[in-house]
């Protein structure tokens, strides 16, 4: 039932595609009206211009500063804010590909990348980036991820900023008990089981069963397994026994050294289940660090790049890059990647990223100072940029990718939880989903 329905929406891609690239160019103006056949041009370089912002309330203050700094640099040109809430970006671009209205510019993280290049909505970036004074100045990291996202042959997305796993910690908690910061595995299991006191409602750790469980599992599974690489020629390597062997080892986690109530946490309700300050560990990223702050006070926790295996070997998924777009059908391009330089200039990058708490993309940006205050994000940086560190590159170029991560797994990651299905049957299914979408996604490209 599920590949059928996977069928159809590709079915439904591939016809909308068709669509619009018979429609001939309707008449966009500087307003953002085209569809993803339109051809687009490059526009005077002046007049208004309209950005999507994928994160819409979250962002929409520093994103506004952003665009008053442009506009004072650049007088002749306009920018019209749209805020989009994350939860409801993705939707909103599909009907606009099919239907029209789309931006010059807008927000779009990796997750979604695939899915909206697939379509022809997204003009490629290569040859502007390599005229552009951002380039040689963006993390090399950020932009392969970046590319390989969008199908690893074209760049349609400028990454602005990277939100890295982090591993917080209540730091006196981890005193009182005598306990060493959790750097490795074998200390981070070793704290989970000394932390835990069931009589009193206190957990070691607490584990992601609900909405977006699926990262953070193969996060774990791959970081202590040392596995570099998703595939093996065209064979995904989640089911490797290495890594059924770490997930079943993280999985023993829950009820014995987590509460019960995580089955079903998503990470608004994980985060505040730590923020309750009766759990030593809490697997999250840095975009939960003022929350924490809030909560808990800046002398009670701590927050470190996810552990390592005891040799040191760090090994972690690519998390989700945030980045920049120029839409196809923009009759205004030239317009549009003035906005995207500015925005991935050093000081703007690095106001964003102070902002959000997140890894600047500019590689300037990343030296200055408030990073160097900010802990967390200062270690999570050195961490992503570490010689040594290892990324798996997860298949975000795949169109289904979002639907068998989501949709297909998340339930099944609760059954495994609960006991009513094996780490191994998990990541067989995993397995089997992922290589058929990818021999479909190879046999059209």
């Amino acid at each position: 039932m599920k590949s059928s329905i996977r069928r159809s929406r590709r079915a439904a891609l591939a016809v909308a595609l068709g669509s619009v690239l018979a429609l001939t160019a309707t008449a966009c103006g500087d307003d953002g009206s085209g569809s993803a056949g339109d051809k687009g041009g490059e526009g005077s370089g002046k007049g208004t211009i309209t950005f999507w912002d994928n994160n819409g309330g979250v962002r929409t203050d520093i994103w506004k500063q952003i665009i008053a700094d442009f506009e004072k640099q650049n007088p002749d040109i306009k920018v019209k804010y749209v805020g989009i809430p994350a939860a409801s970006a993705q939707s909103k671009y599909d009907t606009a590909i099919q239907g029209g209205g789309l931006p010059d510019v807008g927000g779009v993280g990796t997750a979604m990348l695939a899915e909206v290049a697939v379509q022809g909505a997204l003009e490629p970036l290569d040859s502007r980036l390599a005229k552009s004074s951002l380039n040689g100045k963006l993390n090399q990291k950020l932009l392969d991820s970046s590319r390989a996202a969008g199908g690893g042959d074209k760049l349609y997305q400028v990454p602005t900023s990277s939100n890295n796993g982090v591993l917080w910690y209540r730091t006196d908690l981890f005193k009182k008990a005598g306990l060493d910061a959790p750097t490795t595995w074998t200390k981070f299991y070793a704290a989970a089981d000394k932390l835990t006191d069931k009589g009193k409602n206190q957990f070691g750790f607490t584990i992601r069963g609900g909405e977006g469980s699926i990262a953070p599992a193969l996060d774990a599974s791959y970081s202590q397994s040392g596995i570099t690489s998703f595939w093996n020629g065209d064979e995904t390597t989640v089911n490797d026994p290495k890594n059924v062997a770490a997930l079943e080892k993280y999985v023993a986690l829950f009820k014995k050294d987590t509460p019960s109530a995580d089955v079903n946490n998503d990470f608004t309700k994980m985060v505040a289940q730590w923020d309750s300050g009766t759990i030593g560990m809490l697997s999250h990223n840095l975009g939960s660090y003022q929350d924490h702050l809030k909560a808990l006070g800046a002398d009670t926790f701590r927050g470190l790049p996810n552990p390592t295996q005891d040799d040191g070997t760090r090994v972690q998924i690519s998390n989700p890059v945030d980045g920049l777009s120029v839409f196809k059908s923009s009759k205004n391009k030239s317009a549009a990647w003035k906005f995207v330089e500015f925005a991935v200039s050093h000081e703007e990058n690095s106001k964003f990223n102070e902002s959000a708490g997140q890894i600047p993309a500019n590689t300037e940006a990343a030296q200055d100072a408030w990073i160097q205050k900010a802990e967390p994000t200062k270690l999570a940086a050195e961490a992503l940029n570490g010689a040594t560190t290892k990324i798996v590159q997860l298949p975000y170029y795949l169109p289904d990718w979002n639907t068998i991560s989501k949709a297909d797994n998340e339930p099944n990651f609760q059954k495994v939880l609960l006991g009513k299905m094996t780490a191994k049957e998990f990541l067989d299914t995993l397995a089997d989903q992922l290589n058929k979408a990818q021999a479909d996604w190879k046999a059209h490209h």
